[in-house]
């Protein structure tokens, strides 16, 4: 007879292999073998604001937004339109992308520093003229601070929002700091250290915003890629979470109008039901599920 527990194990895998394979650290996954060396847990560790956001399922919603997000600085947009192979394989991108993330958070301080290496390295490939007429280089360290930060944003609202626990402003604050040792290992501008800093930042950037033809193109794309039946639900369910957490401005620009009521009364409702599942789901042990199992579940979501 099947389990709970088995189950729970056996949805686990299906979740991790779909969006990251096997290859993401995760809180659980990390043993301090020398607490003498401050390297051990990472930039952030246990006690973090970082971690105790980044732990919750509501960051799916938070990494989609900042993805819309970023498709308004045309010359981020046009080294995505021109170099990347999102349309073709948009699995191996979002896992990748995870793995960054996964690592940077969760990994050691030597992980943390190889993963920024190896993005900086696929960046050296990332130039050219934008269909403006202007240069650009994905290593552009005023680029780098655009995307940073729409990171940063897009997680911190997704928590606000969707997360399980309230946050104070306090502890919103200190998470922006911590994440600005990330832009710096990146050699990007100065980033911000406090939620007014980022607002600021923001604000400053809008005259560079512009949603152009490829950011458009890019939204369409990104609201119903080609995904596995199974995921196309949730999948639906956490792209409504991104489009609402977008500011009012860049929703009309990318033409994408929400209803006043559509929010608090279907989107936010939905949204929460779908991660506290994946909550629950994503706290199975491993160990519940044995190799022959897992092996089972990598070869279906490969």
């Amino acid at each position: 007879m099947v389990s709970l527990d088995w189950l729970r194990g056996r949805l686990a895998l299906q979740v991790t292999g779909l969006i990251v394979g096997d290859r993401q650290p995760s809180r659980a996954s990390i043993t301090v073998a020398d607490p003498d060396d401050p390297g051990a847990a990472g930039y952030f560790g246990p006690g973090s604001v970082t971690w105790a956001i980044h732990a919750d399922s509501c960051m799916l919603a938070g990494g989609l937004r900042a993805l819309m997000l970023q498709t308004m600085h045309p010359l981020a947009m046009a080294g995505v339109a021109q170099h990347s192979n999102y349309r073709e394989a948009p699995l191996d991108r979002l896992a990748n992308t995870s793995l960054y993330v996964g690592t940077t958070i969760y990994g050691s301080r030597v992980e943390a520093q190889q993963a920024v290496a190896m993005v900086k390295r696929v960046h050296e490939r990332v130039t050219g003229v934008a269909p403006d007429g202007r240069a650009y280089r994905a290593n552009d360290p005023h680029l780098l601070t655009w995307v940073h930060s729409t990171l940063v944003d897009s997680f911190l609202r997704a928590y606000q929002r969707y997360g399980s626990q309230p946050l104070s402003a306090a502890d919103a604050d200190t998470y922006v700091a911590e994440q600005a040792v990330l832009a710096e290992l990146f050699g990007a501008e100065p980033a911000a250290r406090s939620v007014p800093e980022l607002r600021a930042y923001f604000a400053t950037m809008r005259p560079e915003l512009q949603a152009t033809r490829d950011a458009r193109d890019t939204i369409r794309f990104l609201l119903a890629p080609p995904l596995p039946l199974v995921a196309r639900g949730p999948y639906a369910i956490i792209a409504s979470a991104a489009v609402t957490m977008l500011p009012r401005s860049v929703r009309r620009a990318l033409w994408l109008p929400v209803l006043p009521a559509v929010e608090p009364l279907v989107v936010r409702p939905a949204v929460t039901a779908l991660v506290r599942t994946v909550d629950w789901v994503m706290a199975a042990h491993p160990d519940l599920v044995d190799p022959a199992e897992r092996l089972a579940v990598d070869e279906q979501v490969a």
